[in-house]
Parts: structure tokens; sequence; C-alpha cells
């Protein structure tokens, strides 16, 4: 059987791993052996990191959003929920860039919000609340 030599196949990959750790400081960027476990946490980091940006951005959104619908006297969560009774379905990032750069726009989805809202300011009692009495 033929003799396989594999100085090829490791050098190619240490050079992936090194290059991965390009910008690392000391010997994480140039010793295989470190570069590799820096490189690995990383990666980690990256992955989760993913995840908590998409959590951070909608958080934002909703801050914003929030403090939009405050100056037409509502709150986040009743703006939500009458933009979902009126059957509009805007998502949150869509809705903060309205808010931020078309304000009067953003007012015409308040009041659809409220209109679809209207029956909380009746004040005939629910069925609950005559049941109770």
């Amino acid at each position: 059987m033929a003799r396989v030599k594999r100085g090829v196949t490791s050098h190619a990959k240490h050079k992936k791993v090194l290059k991965k750790a390009k910008g690392f400081y000391g010997r994480r960027k140039n010793t295989i052996r470190t570069a590799k476990s820096a490189v690995e946490r990383s990666q980690q980091y990256a992955t989760r990191d993913r995840r908590v940006r998409k959590r951070n951005f909608r958080s934002l959104w909703v801050q914003r959003i929030n403090a939009a619908a405050r100056e037409h006297g509502l709150t986040y969560a009743r703006f939500i929920d009458g933009l979902t009774k009126a059957g509009i379905e805007v998502d949150r990032k869509v809705i903060s860039d309205i808010a931020i750069h078309e304000p009067a726009a953003f007012a015409a989805l308040c009041e659809q919000a409220k209109g679809a809202l209207a029956y909380l300011k009746d004040t005939t009692p629910n069925a609950f609340e005559s049941a109770v009495r």
C-alpha cells in the first residue's frame, strides 16, 4: 500500500483556522493550538449573539412604538391590540420606521386602532358584569 503524507491537509486546516483568528491578540492569532480554541469560542458567541441581536432589535422597536403611541393617547399593548382587531398586519419593524419617519401615517394607524377599540368605551355592562350583579 502506498504511503500517505498528511502535511498538505494539516497545513490547509491550520491555515483555515488562522485565517479566522486574524485580528486576535497575542498568541491567539498565530499559534494553532490557542487559535483553534479561540476561534471555536468566537463561533459559539457569534451563534448565540445572532439570536440576541434579534431580541434587542425587537425590544428597541417596541420601545419606539410605545413612545409614539403614548403621544396619541394609547399604550403599546392597546395600540397593537387595536391594530390586530382592525385587521392591520404590519410587523413591529415597519411600524417603528413609520413612527419615526412618517408621523402622519402613524397617526392614521393610531386612529384605526382607536376605532377598533371603541367598544372599550361603551358604558353598557357586558355579559359577565350583568351576571355578577
